[in-house]
């Protein structure tokens, strides 16, 4: 059984770093059954993180078909794919479109993502755009079955993976031939 994932807005009101109180409003995601099942999980997931009252202002079904976490990534980018397809009767290429939310750092690197993702797709596809999601966090459905928890644990490792720090030295291991004149 697929995934269907919803897409709810809590509205809080956070404390920032000058002590002053703003008020946000923010999309999350959950994995759920029905609407009334999102709103309970984000209550719980939510509750967990914000210990002042928040308030969920929406919740709709989300159109994304694969969620896909990435080691040290901060942001969530909505990547377009677009799969083709031959139609053999009428002779025409036919492009249906799905859309995956996939973790990166930016843009670049959420194209790098996807590409991995689909690396192992047999038909042709197309990425026709990717961009930034609003998307605060992703909290997927366990049941707490022995093999699931392996799953959320790993999941939840990557999505809180930290981004390299901009002063650490990235290392490069391709290497490249050399070109003699």
């Amino acid at each position: 059984m697929s995934a269907i994932w919803y897409e709810c807005k809590v509205k809080y009101r956070k404390t920032d770093e000058t002590g002053g109180q703003k008020v946000l409003t923010e999309p999350y995601l959950v994995d759920a059954v029905s609407y009334t099942e999102a709103e309970k999980r984000i209550n719980e997931e939510m509750a967990a993180y914000i210990s002042e009252e928040f308030k969920i202002t929406n919740i709709k079904v989300a159109n994304y078909a694969e969620i896909h976490p990435f080691e040290n990534a901060d942001r969530w980018f909505k990547s377009k794919v677009s799969l083709i397809a031959y139609d053999e009767e009428s002779g025409k290429e036919r492009k249906s479109n799905m859309y995956m939310l996939v973790q990166a750092n930016d843009v670049r690197e959420a194209f790098d993502n996807t590409i991995h993702v689909m690396k192992n797709t047999m038909g042709e596809y197309s990425i026709p755009a990717i961009s930034e999601s609003p998307i605060m966090d992703v909290f997927p459905y366990f049941s707490g079955e022995e093999e699931e928890t392996e799953m959320l644990e790993r999941f939840n490792a990557l999505k809180a993976s930290k981004p390299a720090k901009a002063e650490e030295e990235i290392i490069d291991h391709m290497e490249f031939e050399t070109i003699e004149e």
